[in-house]
C-alpha cells in the first residue's frame, strides 16, 4: 500500500510542475532559434517569419530592410522587424536566398 501512495505524490509532484512549466511558457513571447531573426510581413495582415540571420547579408533582403527603413524608421508597428511587402513576394525572395 506504501508503494501507492509514494507513485501518488510523485505524480502530483510531476503534474505541478509541467502545469508550472505550462504557466511559464504562456506567459513568455514566442522564443526565435539562436542564429534566427522574426520578422512581420504582409500588407494589411502581418504574418511573423523565423529568417536567418545570414539573410541580412543578402543583397535582396537588404533591399527590403531599406523599405522598412523608408517606411517605419525604427517605429515598428508590430514591435519587430516589419517588412512592408507582400507576403507571396517575401517568400517567394527567401525561397531564392
Amino acid at each position: 500500500m506504501a508503494f501507492g501512495l509514494v507513485g501518488i505524490a510523485h505524480g502530483k509532484k510531476a503534474l505541478r510542475r509541467t502545469l508550472s512549466g505550462l504557466k511559464e511558457a504562456a506567459s513568455k513571447p514566442t522564443t526565435v532559434p539562436k542564429g534566427y531573426i522574426a520578422v512581420y510581413v504582409g500588407e494589411d495582415q502581418k504574418k511573423r517569419h523565423v529568417v536567418p540571420l545570414s539573410y541580412l547579408n543578402e543583397p535582396a533582403f537588404q533591399e527590403l530592410l531599406s523599405m522598412a527603413e523608408e517606411e517605419f524608421g525604427y517605429e515598428h508597428p508590430m514591435g519587430g522587424l516589419t517588412i512592408p511587402c507582400r507576403e507571396d513576394v517575401f517568400i517567394d525572395l527567401t525561397s531564392q536566398l
